[in-house]
């Protein structure tokens, strides 16, 4: 019912930036109506997924200690977008990006939770 596309990765040298994107959109009759969390979320090859940024409807942010200070989270309500800004990136940024969005309100009133994009990876060379 809800789909969720990640768009914006590629590949960079240390100390670029990049800025990805996510959108959510509901593939029934008028769709989403609200999503209360929206965020980034990475894994890298051999280590578990961690948070990167989380972002609340009210704009409430959270963010993974090892991205403070150079990753920036801001959403779109109205576009049911969230991006992700991230400057002064290292090599160990390099990992693949997913989305996620949680407790989202359909307009049927229905609820849905814990929804992933398919990811996209970043890379960062030194």
């Amino acid at each position: 019912q809800v789909h969720v596309v990640e768009s914006g990765g590629g590949s960079v040298q240390a100390g670029g930036s990049l800025r990805l994107s996510c959108t959510a959109s509901g593939s029934s009759f008028r769709g989403i109506f609200s999503i209360n969390i929206m965020a980034w979320y990475r894994q890298a090859p051999g280590k578990e997924r961690e948070l990167v940024a989380a972002i609340t409807s009210d704009g409430i942010t959270r963010y993974g200690d090892s991205v403070k200070g150079r990753f920036t989270v801001s959403r779109d309500n109205s576009k049911n977008t969230v991006y992700l800004q991230m400057k002064t990136l290292k090599p160990e940024d390099t990992a693949i990006y997913y989305c996620n969005v949680d407790r989202v309100l359909m307009y049927s009133s229905s609820w849905l939770y814990d929804l992933w994009g398919q990811g996209t990876q970043v890379t960062v060379s030194s």
